[in-house]
């Protein structure tokens, strides 16, 4: 038998999912161009450089970035809105009370692209279902 939300945490719950909602998308965007940042390093070979001196923003040989890397930017960035979208998946998770498994596929969501924009449709209709019940 699954286990239900507590009745303490029901009003909770809405605030949790947004949360969860604007990580999602926000992480998964990021991760999207980091997938483009690393086919641009590592298949073409180029990084992109932030007010550099060929211009404000240039792709310039990778490893010769004299101004502001970008690429490592997107990299941290991404890094930290996914530490960002695993305390929201974590929250909502607690709240819900669900498996262990759902938490571990909320985990997967920062990290495979595009499924984080999946997710954050299945467990947001899913959420609301319940609420409205």
């Amino acid at each position: 038998m699954p286990l239900e939300p507590r009745e303490l945490d029901i009003p909770r719950i809405p605030g949790a999912l947004r949360f969860f909602q604007v990580m999602a998308i926000v992480t998964g965007t990021f991760l999207l161009l980091l997938v483009a940042e690393m086919i641009v390093r590592y298949g073409l070979g180029y990084d992109l450089e932030i007010g550099g001196p060929f211009g404000f923003i240039t792709f310039t040989p990778h490893l010769q970035v004299t101004a502001f890397n970008g690429s490592t930017a997107i990299l941290i960035v991404h890094g930290w809105l996914y530490v960002t979208y695993l305390v929201a998946s974590f929250r909502l998770w607690s709240f819900m009370r669900w498996s262990f498994m759902t938490l571990v596929v909320l985990a997967l969501g920062g990290i495979i692209p595009a499924l984080s924009f999946v997710l954050e449709g299945i467990f947001t209709k899913r959420v609301r279902t319940y609420l409205a019940a």
